[in-house]
């Protein structure tokens, strides 16, 4: 007997008890990004709309639901570090996910230790195997559509819009003992991505295929 499969138009809800959207599009790498406030404060925070954009030039981006520190800081400083989450670093990448305020330090909430970048003003995470920092390049604001007779109550209909910032990379750091005849080791790196709901996953099983 085939299997059925459950049909639905975002805009009109999914009427499920979790929205699939992002569970579907996984695994996420984490874009775990440090940013300084124009006052000096630290921000850490974990996103999961996270990736790469470019080759050439380097660009990477991510996307805030709400206008969140990380954004503002961004927006006002015009740099940020992006800090790699591998499997040893999970447990304090989550702590960072708490909602602190402004003048609060994930670094100092999570008990993770910090380091100074090398071109940039926020600090970066001293544990991460790979760390990238940027520069602002672009910010995209996404509005929320307003939709007319749609029920009430469900929660991927009433979400806030959010904001997409791209960034040029501008200089990267990758832990020496990473490299293996000039490749990147992805076994020692052993990095983390986003599943749906709370679940995560390791890179630590992987397919290898030639291209054609």
């Amino acid at each position: 007997m085939p299997h059925q499969r459950y049909f639905y138009q975002p805009h009109l809800g999914h009427k499920l008890k979790h929205n699939p959207f992002n569970a579907i599009i996984a695994p996420r790498p984490i874009g775990w990004i440090s940013t300084k406030s124009l006052s000096g404060d630290l921000n850490l925070a974990p996103y999961s709309f996270f990736n790469a954009f470019n080759y050439h030039p380097p660009i990477i981006g991510f996307s805030s639901i709400g206008y969140k520190d990380t954004v503002k800081n961004i927006q006002e400083s015009g740099v940020f570090c992006w800090n790699l989450v591998s499997e040893s670093l999970v447990d304090a990448m989550n702590q960072t996910s708490a909602t602190l305020p402004s003048t609060q330090s994930e670094f100092d909430f999570a008990g993770i230790e910090s380091c100074a970048s090398h071109l940039v003003s926020p600090r970066s995470v001293q544990d991460s195997l790979i760390r990238y920092e940027c520069t602002l390049r672009e910010t995209l604001s996404i509005n929320h559509t307003s939709m007319n007779g749609l029920p009430a109550g469900d929660a991927s209909i009433n979400a806030m819009g959010g904001t997409v910032i791209m960034l040029d990379v501008t200089s990267i750091y990758v832990r020496d003992d990473l490299y293996d005849n000039g490749i990147i080791n992805q076994h020692l790196v052993n990095s983390v991505g986003k599943m749906g709901s709370d679940f995560f996953s390791l890179t630590s099983e992987m397919l290898e295929l030639q291209r054609p």
